[in-house]
């Protein structure tokens, strides 16, 4: 990619690219909470959007009903492997956006270590994002997410294990077998 097009998209980007982490409940999961990554950019104009997903070979990108062009990466891997090292190369002018992407590529990291998997980890993540976005609008209130944490470990301690068996059941007391899981 030639060096003016990547400081361009990042130039963009800065003023109306946004880094998220969200918290999704998962019943289908050994944890209550699935956490994702996400890089966006919301338009009118499809054309540079469409770059970004030309040259970071990456994301979805979408047309909501009323016209505004969305283009999204939400995939751990192409995160890791393409976002990151993109904005890791041409870099943010803004502070704001240095420190969110900052905090974003820290709970990367923490996702890379499988530490979103422990209850200490989910806190730091959830320390993370609090300082992400001027606070943000979220679906779920830190309370809410740290007290599904404590229901699944509760809910786990108390189930009686089988033998041979990767089985867990949820708070809907839906088995889910570990093994066939992606």
């Amino acid at each position: 990619m030639r060096a003016e097009i990547g400081y361009y998209l990042a130039g963009f980007a800065d003023g109306e690219g946004s880094f998220n982490i969200s918290f999704r409940p998962r019943p289908d999961y050994r944890e209550p909470w699935k956490i994702s990554l996400c890089f966006n950019i919301f338009q009118k104009d499809k054309v540079i959007l469409t770059l970004f997903k030309r040259y970071l070979g990456c994301g979805t990108l979408r047309c909501r009903p009323d016209g505004v062009w969305y283009y999204e990466v939400n995939n751990f891997n192409a995160i890791w492997e393409k976002v990151i090292p993109f904005f890791q190369k041409y870099r943010f002018l803004s502070a704001k956006k240095k420190r969110d992407f900052a905090k974003f590529c820290q709970v990367a990291r923490l996702i890379r270590e499988k530490r979103h998997l422990e209850k200490d980890g989910i806190k730091r993540i959830i320390a993370i994002r609090r300082e992400m976005n001027n606070g943000g609008k979220r679906r779920y209130s830190e309370q809410e997410i740290l007290g599904k944490i404590q229901d699944s470990s509760e809910t786990i301690r108390q189930s009686p294990t089988q033998v041979g068996h990767d089985i867990v059941r949820s708070n809907e007391k839906s088995l889910v077998n570990i093994n066939e899981r992606s």
